[in-house]
């Protein structure tokens, strides 16, 4: 029982706390609301699916979520030549991407070798825009804003896992409170598929910041919480898998699938059982509790729809503000290769479109492109007695 409420818990923390981006994302990139509850609901099952089968198979507590920075890619990249059946297509291309991983070891190691400054950077820029929305909203729609915000600050101090979630249902109750309610809202469970189209521009700006977000800021950190609590789940298989259930979900209206970092803390800890060989019980609770939650939403884009749209994008903010401060602190901690993530950063953060290519792709070149060009030899070492390097002949 107390594995089973440890992934209850789990799930309802990171269903609310980023839901709202997600729906965000989706709706950015064009989908109606039927789409974005439908894709919404189709990472619900896709996590549920995923994380009962490994947790089954490998016995351990190998946590699923979306692709968090992924929709807040998406939130930020806006309008897609084609709609969003193009933005389904590099959704599909995202997908394929990440089972290639699987089976290409070369490819996961060529995605860890990008540089951290680089990637925080990218990742720190894409999520900005969505980080300064609680500012605006207060200053937009105080008297909705400002009771969430304070929820979210007294709860940060004393209950941190529940800040998000707190804010959440201060934001639902200030939009009942003024809003016309519910009546009228379709509340059942939405499926709508979408037939994918293939833009090269889209799959430039959407599928490879995608890929590279969901493998540098969720599958990389979700192994290293997992090796911090004594596990070492199997990389390869755990990529192809859910790549294989993020192109499932695609077609429906979800972006990606990966491994979680934040809710992986809380369902592989000593929190979740004395036992650590016990502690997958967890996950499998966490995948049947995603998808109790996917099934509420229509719900979720009803309150969406009748919340004032910096209101839904100031409660995202909130959720990626310590994702914010660790892409930052990843991106500028190193004196070395510091340069090349502010170029990364300032490029990505300025929201530019290049031949209909999103400004997340032009800074990973901009930032990869200035590495090179401030790229610095190592000079010879020096003989202490001679003061000339060493092997030099006269």
């Amino acid at each position: 029982m107390q594995a089973i409420v440890a992934g209850l818990v789990s799930a309802v923390v990171g269903y609310a706390s980023s839901f709202t981006v997600v729906l965000a994302g989706l709706r950015a990139v064009g989908a109606t609301p039927g789409q974005a509850a439908s894709g919404l609901l189709a990472l619900c099952a896709g996590i549920a699916a995923v994380a009962i089968f490994l947790g089954l198979r490998y016995r351990m507590p190998i946590s699923i979520a979306w692709s968090t920075p992924g929709a807040a890619l998406l939130a930020a990249t806006g309008p897609v030549p084609g709609g969003f059946p193009a933005a389904v297509g590099a959704f599909l291309v995202c997908a394929a991407l990440i089972v290639l991983a699987g089976l290409s070891p070369w490819l996961a190691r060529a995605i860890a070798a990008i540089p951290r400054p680089i990637a925080g950077a990218m990742l720190a820029g894409v999520i900005l825009s969505l980080c300064t929305a609680p500012v605006r909203a207060v200053v937009d729609i105080p008297l909705l804003a400002v009771p969430v915000v304070l929820t979210w600050a007294i709860l940060q101090r004393y209950r941190r896992q529940w800040a998000v979630p707190g804010a959440l249902v201060a934001a639902v109750i200030g939009i009942m409170a003024h809003g016309p309610g519910l009546s009228g809202a379709a509340l059942r469970p939405s499926i709508e598929l979408t037939a994918p189209a293939l833009n090269l521009s889209v799959v430039v700006s959407i599928a490879i910041p995608l890929f590279l977000v969901t493998m540098a800021a969720q599958n990389v950190p979700g192994m290293a919480v997992m090796a911090t609590y004594g596990y070492a789940p199997p990389l390869l298989p755990v990529l192809v898998t859910t790549g294989l259930a993020s192109a499932a979900a695609a077609p429906f209206g979800g972006h990606a699938l990966n491994l979680a970092a934040i809710t992986a803390a809380l369902t592989a800890g000593p929190d979740t059982h004395p036992d650590p060989g016990r502690r997958w019980i967890a996950t499998v609770a966490l995948g049947a509790g995603q998808l109790t939650l996917g099934l509420g939403a229509g719900l979720a884009m009803a309150l969406v729809l009748l919340s004032p749209p910096v209101l839904v994008i100031a409660v995202a903010g909130l959720a990626l503000l310590p994702a914010l401060g660790s892409s930052l602190a990843s991106a500028v901690t190193e004196p070395e290769g510091r340069e090349a993530a502010v170029v990364t950063f300032v490029v990505t953060a300025s929201g530019m479109t290049i031949l209909s290519i999103g400004a997340a792709f032009w800074g990973l070149v901009a930032g990869g492109l200035t590495a090179l060009l401030l790229h610095r030899r190592t000079p010879p070492a020096l003989d202490a007695n001679r003061s000339r390097p060493v092997g030099v002949t006269r």
